[in-house]
């Protein structure tokens, strides 16, 4: 496994914040309205619980964590909040020498033409 340096982002005219940290600055009202949860979402969690889960220990959720804040400002603000996760999965499983990129791409690809030949839309998320 790898020994990975944090490499936080300063956030552009953030005083030296970082790109996470939106604590007291000014933004877009926040959508405080409950919203059914979506599968996407759903699969995300799944996976973060399975992979911090003691019999596996994968990463921990202080990785997870610092992955997305390591997050560029543009990626940080370009991606919803479970594709950040998602992202951080992707990238931690690389990391900790889980799986190569190229498998995960591979497999992606192989997933991708399966759901076009039955006739589903595919849209990249978090790209």
């Amino acid at each position: 496994m790898t020994d990975p340096q944090r490499k936080t982002n300063p956030r552009e005219g953030g005083g030296g914040r970082a790109v996470h940290d939106l604590g007291g600055l000014a933004g877009d009202p926040i959508d405080r309205a409950e919203h059914a949860v979506t599968l996407h979402e759903q699969r995300v969690d799944a996976l973060v619980l399975l992979l911090v889960e003691t019999k596996r220990h994968i990463f921990r959720v202080d990785a997870l964590r610092r992955t997305i804040e390591d997050y560029s400002q543009s990626e940080y603000h370009g991606l919803g909040y479970y594709d950040r996760w998602a992202r951080a999965i992707r990238n931690l499983l690389v990391e900790q020498e889980v799986l190569t990129a190229d498998e995960i791409d591979a497999r992606m690809a192989e997933i991708r033409r399966r759901l076009e030949d039955e006739g589903v839309t595919v849209v990249a998320r978090g790209t």
